[in-house]
């Protein structure tokens, strides 16, 4: 009586826990990637950050070309009283000033990268109107006025940059296609979470109706006394046990999704139904081939490049600011003023001004070799780490084309693995039927055909996450054989 009553009670739960299940949207791994690039937040971010970098690099290229400016003094009206020192006596005193100014310029500016200084050219017109008991009009023009300004021995910030920033701008190419490949990455890891939970979920599905058949058949042996009783309640226990593992793969299918929702730039309302692909390429890397190609395409080489060229481009700025300090500065221009507008570009005057400022210094308590000192010392510690760093890479790089080189193979084994656990399974449980397998057998062949379902999908996941960690290292599609590339006018325009 106890018995069937209790089967009553398994059974109903069995109704409840075992609806038909809603099917999803059917996704393979190429399309979560490619939906992932395209929407995701992450996406959004690493291309932002490129564009950036893009016209941060755009503004460095519009530095070495000429720059037009307008410039100008509109309507200046002026009345004060101001303090003026003679210039026939030097002696000070008030006057009132009533006057309106207005002037209008055109300069073109060029920096010279080569020696660190600006060549200049302009031309412009000022006018004074002054009111009071004197009135009086006066043009003063300069048609052109070319001058240049030459610091020597100073830090040539133009050279540096022109050294430093278009590997700035190569990194940040770089780094946006490290950026994607790490989001391929992640898709990757929430794509197979959702698979091997959904795959638990079902064979907690599949086991429990597999163990109620079997305590079924349980239930009749053991009113003929080939099966104990408790043998029986080991199943009735099973399928308990079961019922509450299908629960908690309900939850843990939710929570997968939803994580890998947000990698899609999706909503909950989307169901994912993932596709466990069985195709893998037919790939054998070389450890040599993608150390080349991980210092040829990566930003850890360019890093390294660009970490040293900032640390040298500090010992030269304190080895300059320490020494002499001077300034050239040459002007030449044409210019004429007269009363009314016609006669201030008549005859224009020229003008020449050359001038050298120099600052020495003779003193100043060690204060630019202390610079200097710690400038040098920061650049050893740079080429120290840069050295250290190399190694820790190369080392990584090793160990990352072993793991996939290995996970091919592994791929094999526990598919074949997953194969035999589960034909033994289904043999187990023809055995128990016909009464030749006891449960302890029936419960060690199931725990093993879920464990190998299992290992197989990690070993799938593992498979695709080391070759992608190898496609971020080298940025390199190894399938394709070619280069990751960029389209950056797409990338600007949107």
């Amino acid at each position: 009586m106890i018995m069937r009553t209790s089967h009553k009670y398994l059974m109903l739960i069995a109704a409840c826990l075992l609806p038909l299940v809603a099917r999803g949207q059917r996704m393979t791994l190429d399309e979560a990637i490619r939906r992932a690039r395209n929407q995701s937040v992450a996406a959004l971010e690493a291309r932002h950050e490129f564009v950036s970098t893009y016209w941060a690099y755009r503004s460095y290229k519009a530095s070495k070309l000429p720059a037009l400016y307008l410039y100008g003094n509109i309507m200046n009206y002026d009345r004060s009283i101001a303090n003026l020192q003679s210039f026939e006596d030097g002696s000070w005193k008030y006057v009132s000033t009533d006057n309106l100014q207005n002037s209008i310029g055109l300069q073109v500016r060029q920096n010279v990268t080569f020696t660190g200084g600006t060549l200049t050219m302009y031309s412009d017109l000022n006018r004074i109107d002054q009111f009071g008991q004197e009135k009086s009009l006066t043009w003063y023009s300069q048609p052109l006025t070319v001058s240049y300004t030459q610091p020597l021995f100073a830090y040539n910030s133009f050279k540096w940059a022109d050294r430093i920033e278009p590997k700035e701008y190569e990194r940040g190419k770089r780094k946006y296609l490290e950026s994607m490949e790490q989001l391929t990455i992640n898709t990757v890891k929430a794509y197979y979470n959702l698979l091997l939970a959904q795959s638990s979920s079902e064979i907690a599905r599949s086991n429990y109706e597999n163990t109620a058949r079997m305590y079924a058949i349980a239930r009749e042996r053991l009113s003929i006394g080939s099966v104990t009783r408790d043998e029986c309640l080991q199943l009735e226990l099973k399928m308990l046990n079961d019922s509450i593992s299908i629960n908690e793969s309900e939850v843990s299918v939710r929570e997968a999704q939803m994580a890998l929702n947000s990698l899609l730039g999706a909503d909950e309302s989307l169901d994912v139904e993932p596709v466990l692909g069985d195709a893998l390429p037919d790939l054998m890397l070389d450890y040599e081939d993608v150390i080349m190609l991980a210092g040829a395409n990566s930003t850890f080489a360019l890093g390294n490049e660009i970490d040293l060229l900032g640390a040298e481009s500090d010992v030269a700025r304190a080895k300059a600011d320490r020494g002499i300090s001077m300034t050239l500065s040459a002007r030449f221009g044409l210019s004429q003023t007269a009363p009314e507008f016609s006669g201030v570009y008549r005859s224009p005057l020229d003008q020449e001004v050359v001038g050298l400022t120099f600052s020495v210094p003779i003193f100043d308590w060690g204060l630019g070799k202390g610079k200097v000192q710690k400038a040098k010392a920061a650049e050893d510690v740079v080429r120290a780490q840069i050295e250290q760093s190399e190694n820790d890479h190369r080392r990584t790089i090793f160990t990352a084309v072993g793991q996939f080189n290995n996970q091919g193979r592994q791929c094999a084994v526990s598919k074949r693995a997953k194969n035999i656990a589960a034909e033994r399974y289904a043999l187990m449980m023809e055995k128990f039927r016909s009464g030749n397998a006891s449960v302890t057998d029936l419960n060690n062949a199931q725990s093993e055909s879920n464990s190998a379902a299992r290992q197989y999908v990690t070993d799938v996941s593992n498979y695709w996450i080391y070759y992608y960690t190898l496609r971020q290292y080298t940025l390199y599609d190894f399938i394709a054989g070619e280069n990751l590339e960029i389209d950056i006018n797409e990338m600007v325009e949107q």
